[in-house]
């Protein structure tokens, strides 16, 4: 099998990644939810710490409801994506620091950070939708944070959620599109 049936066959076993997606969209609501209320900035980033928590279980969920091979086994590159999200792990370093000089910084370096994580999943899942959308959101999130200079904080999870409902809606539309076109990668192709 060569790369780019590699990537293809993933793409369609893993719908484009869009279980862990949907799972950030059910976060980020959660935080926006959170950033509307009175809580101190330190409260509000540790609950948000927290609430990232349940990504991974959520996305498990969301798997099993919509009959995701994000595994694939049987595919050399079906560990990349987890691999690839773990990574952004790394960075959580710069969210530390926020959270010590700026508190009310966190949020912006924390959406910043998701959002740019999705870039490599483009070649992961041969689709441009990462490789428009993820600079397009670190740009969006950037550009409010420095509108918003610490002000309004919930403008930045409630724009990751909708940053996040459209990634979902054109990765969609791009799995719709490649299943039309390939057949034989998996048996349930419907959400």
């Amino acid at each position: 099998m060569d790369l780019l049936t590699m990537k293809n066959e993933l793409s369609v076993k893993g719908k484009n990644g869009t279980s862990f997606l949907l799972s950030g969209v059910i976060i980020w609501g959660i935080i926006t939810i959170l950033f509307l209320q009175s809580f101190e900035i330190n409260t509000k980033n540790i609950i948000t710490l927290y609430a990232t928590g349940l990504m991974f279980p959520l996305a498990v969920i969301i798997s099993k409801i919509m009959k995701v091979d994000w595994k694939a086994k049987s595919n050399p590159l079906g560990n990349l994506g987890l691999i690839l999200n773990l990574a952004q792990l790394v960075y959580f370093p710069l969210i530390f620091w926020a959270f010590i000089s700026n508190p009310n910084e966190v949020l912006v370096f924390f959406a910043i950070i998701t959002s740019a994580h999705f870039f490599p999943f483009g070649w992961l899942y041969n689709t441009k939708v990462f490789y428009i959308l993820s600079p397009i959101m670190v740009l969006l999130i950037f550009f409010i944070g420095l509108i918003l200079n610490g002000d309004y904080l919930w403008v930045i999870p409630l724009t990751m959620l909708i940053s996040l409902v459209f990634l979902n809606l054109f990765l969609f539309i791009d799995y719709k599109k490649k299943v039309s076109i390939t057949s034989g990668f998996t048996k349930d192709f419907n959400f």
